[in-house]
């Protein structure tokens, strides 16, 4: 499926308005609505992005730490855990210490790697001390090793709603990593309280977390 912002970029017109082209269940009747649904979704995104940049650093550490105890409590046994969390990007919860805690507690972490748009993510198992290089967007990802399927995985969030459906940055790359998967993890979504939405106007490819944890 394309991103929104291809979605947006093929220029369709539609009125301001789009709830009435809305199914039942809130999902739009035909591609003009999913653009303005797209469309909505970006500019939801960029608001939430900002918003969360604007919080004071002391806040979102401690913000951090109340979400890092409730995680701790959400996984059991994590010596038998495989974890995919993510290396922090754009003021996004920095749970690099509650990762280094997990590794002490026996679990093993991975993280995700962008290998193209438009396919899943490969997730590499890494320790710290191995290799790391900048992949797309200049975040941080292993150097090398093969791809691997976590157990549980930690997907930081833009927003999210009531549904446990979340509002990512628009590529699509966790919903398609998860469907590919061969067996389900355990799958939490991670964010800041004020993110919440009222609805993300979920689509058919959108796939809710099991679980949302926020600060």
């Amino acid at each position: 499926m394309d991103s929104e912002d291809d979605a947006e970029a093929r220029g369709y017109a539609s009125p301001p308005c789009f709830m009435h082209e809305l199914t039942p269940d809130g999902r739009p009747a035909d591609l003009v609505a999913w653009t303005d649904v797209a469309r909505w979704r970006k500019a939801e995104r960029k608001r939430l992005i900002d918003e969360r940049m604007a919080v004071p650093a002391e806040e979102r550490s401690a913000r951090t730490e109340t979400i890092a105890a409730a995680l701790t409590g959400a996984i059991e046994n994590p010596e038998k855990q495989l974890i995919g969390i993510y290396w922090p990007f754009r003021a996004e919860p920095d749970l690099r210490g509650w990762m280094n805690e997990m590794i002490a507690a026996g679990a093993k972490i991975a993280l995700p790697v962008v290998i193209e748009a438009g396919s899943p993510l490969d997730y590499r198992q890494w320790a710290p001390g191995e290799p790391l290089e900048r992949g797309v967007w200049n975040i941080l990802v292993p150097s090398n090793g093969p791809a691997v399927f976590p157990t549980v995985v930690i997907a930081p969030l833009v927003g999210f709603d009531g549904e446990n459906y979340r509002l990512g940055y628009g590529g699509g790359f966790f919903d398609r990593t998860l469907a590919a998967m061969p067996k389900k993890p355990l799958v939490i979504g991670i964010g800041y309280a004020q993110a919440r939405l009222a609805t993300i106007y979920p689509q058919p490819h959108d796939i809710p977390m099991d679980r949302i944890i926020t600060g």
